[in-house]
C-alpha cells in the first residue's frame, strides 16, 4: 500500500478567495483545507480497510463453523480415485431379481373370448359381424362366468389352459369332441401402478406376457427434466425398494430383469430437491438438478457457463456438509478445493462426482475484489466532495 503523499483528495481546493472586512475568507480556506485533510484520511483509511475487507468471499484452512471443524481438501488424483473406489455400482435386491411370474391367472374383469369350433352360435352369440368383445364373457365380481349348456360356474383363478379344458370336458356331455380355446381380450384383474414424474402415470394392467420395471417405465414415458432415477421405490407389499435407476433403466440393464407382480406400485421421484448449487464467478449462478444419480464437477460448471474469464480466481471450492435444524451433526463439513488456473485440472474436476446439496463456489481474483471496493468506495468520496464544494459556495456568497 502507498504513504498519505501517494493519496489522491477527491477535489481541488482553491486558494482563490473573497476577503471581506470580517476575515470571512481565512476561515473559509482553514475550512476547506481541514476538510479536505479529514476527505483524504477517510480516503487512505478506507484504502487500508479495503486490502483486507474488500468485497468477496475468501476460504483459508482455519475456517470454523459453530465450533465444528471444516475441513480443506485439496482434490487431486489419489482422492479421485478413492471416491472412485467407494462408489458402488447400482445393485437390485436378490428378492426381485429371483422373483419369476407363474402363468396368468384369470380373474375378476378380465374379458374372455371363447370359441369353439364348428359352433358359431356358442363362439359369437352376438354376431360375426360384432367386434370380438361385443362376443366376449365378462368374469363377475364373483370370479364366475355363465355358458350355455353349462352355466354358471367359478373361472377365476385358472389359467387359461386349466379353463380351456374345464370348459371342454363339460361340454363333452353335449358336444361330440368339442374343440375349445380361450383368449382374454380385456385384462382388467391384475395392474400395477406407476407414478411420479412421468408423462403418462396411472395403472398398467399385467397380461400373459410378464411386465418388467423397465417396460412400465418406458411404457409411462419418464420426465427428463424432473425425474430422479437414481431413488425409484418399488412398493410391494409391505417391503419398499429403493433402487438407482439412472442410466440403468433400459432393456439391458438391471430394471430390465426386475417383473412386477399384481398390487405392485413404482414411484419415480420428483428432483426438486435434488440439486447442487453453483455460485460466485461464473458466467449463470444457479440451482442445477440432478437428472441421473450423479454430477461431475466439471458438468456442474459447465451448466453455469463455466468460470467467469474476466473475474474468477480460478480456485474453485466445493462445500459439502452441514449441520441439522436441531444443531445436530449430520455430516462433518469438507471443502473440497481445486485450482483450476490450469485447463488441465478439469481432467480431475471430470472424475470428481459432486453430490445433492452441494455448494460449488469460484472465488473471485483479488484485482476483481479491489475493483468492487473502488465501485463502492468513489461514490462515497464524490458524496463529501459535493458537500464541501457546496459548503464553500455558501459561505463564500454569505
Amino acid at each position: 500500500m502507498s504513504d498519505m503523499s501517494d493519496v489522491a483528495v477527491p477535489f481541488a481546493v482553491s486558494t482563490e478567495h473573497r476577503v471581506d472586512a470580517d476575515g470571512r475568507g481565512a476561515s473559509i480556506r482553514r475550512y476547506l483545507v481541514n476538510g479536505s485533510r479529514v476527505v483524504a484520511c477517510a480516503c487512505l483509511l478506507a484504502t487500508l480497510a479495503g486490502c483486507v475487507l474488500a468485497p468477496g468471499q475468501t476460504m483459508s484452512a482455519s475456517v470454523r463453523s459453530n465450533d465444528q471443524s471444516v475441513r480443506i481438501v485439496q482434490i487431486t488424483p489419489q482422492l479421485v480415485e478413492s471416491q472412485q473406489a467407494a462408489t458402488q455400482a447400482p445393485t437390485i435386491p436378490a428378492t426381485l431379481l429371483d422373483y419369476r411370474p407363474q402363468p396368468y391367472r384369470i380373474g375378476p374383469g378380465d374379458t374372455l373370448y371363447i370359441t369353439v369350433w364348428d359352433h358359431p352360435e356358442l363362439t359369437s352369440p352376438a354376431g360375426t359381424q360384432q367386434q370380438t368383445v361385443a362376443n366376449g364373457r365378462l368374469v363377475l365380481p364373483d370370479g364366475t362366468i355363465y355358458y350355455p349348456f353349462i352355466g354358471k360356474f367359478k373361472i377365476a383363478g385358472m389359467t387359461l389352459e386349466q379353463a380351456r379344458d374345464t370348459l371342454s370336458s363339460r361340454l363333452a356331455h353335449w358336444i361330440k369332441n368339442p374343440q375349445v380355446d380361450i383368449n382374454v381380450v380385456n385384462y382388467a384383474s391384475q395392474r400395477v401402478v406407476v407414478e411420479g414424474a412421468l408423462v403418462k402415470s396411472g395403472t398398467q394392467a399385467l397380461t400373459t406376457v410378464p411386465l418388467t420395471l423397465a417396460q412400465a417405465i418406458a411404457n409411462a414415458g419418464v420426465d427428463n427434466q424432473n425425474a430422479n432415477l437414481s431413488n425409484v421405490v418399488l412398493t410391494r407389499g409391505d417391503q419398499s425398494y429403493h433402487l438407482n435407476l439412472s442410466g440403468y433403466a433400459g432393456k439391458g440393464g438391471p430394471a430390465g430383469k426386475v417383473y412386477l407382480e399384481a398390487g405392485d406400485r413404482v414411484l419415480v421421484p420428483y428432483n426438486d430437491r435434488q440439486k447442487v448449487y453453483v455460485m460466485g464467478e461464473v458466467t449463470r449462478p444457479q440451482a442445477i438438478r440432478f437428472k441421473t444419480g450423479d454430477i461431475t464437477l466439471t458438468q456442474a460448471l459447465g451448466d453455469a457457463g463455466g468460470l467467469n474469464e474476466v473475474t474468477s480466481k480460478g480456485v474453485i471450492y466445493v462445500v459439502r456438509g452441514a449441520l441439522s435444524k436441531d444443531g445436530r451433526q449430520v455430516q462433518q463439513p469438507t471443502v473440497y478445493q481445486l485450482d483450476a488456473k490450469s485447463p488441465a485440472a478439469f481432467a480431475l474436476a471430470d472424475a470428481f462426482v459432486v453430490k445433492p446439496g452441494d455448494v460449488v463456489f469460484a472465488s473471485a481474483a483479488g484485482v476483481t475484489r479491489w475493483n468492487r471496493f473502488m465501485s463502492q468506495l468513489l461514490p462515497m468520496t464524490s458524496a463529501l466532495s459535493a458537500a464541501a464544494s457546496s459548503n464553500y459556495y455558501i459561505n463564500t456568497t454569505k
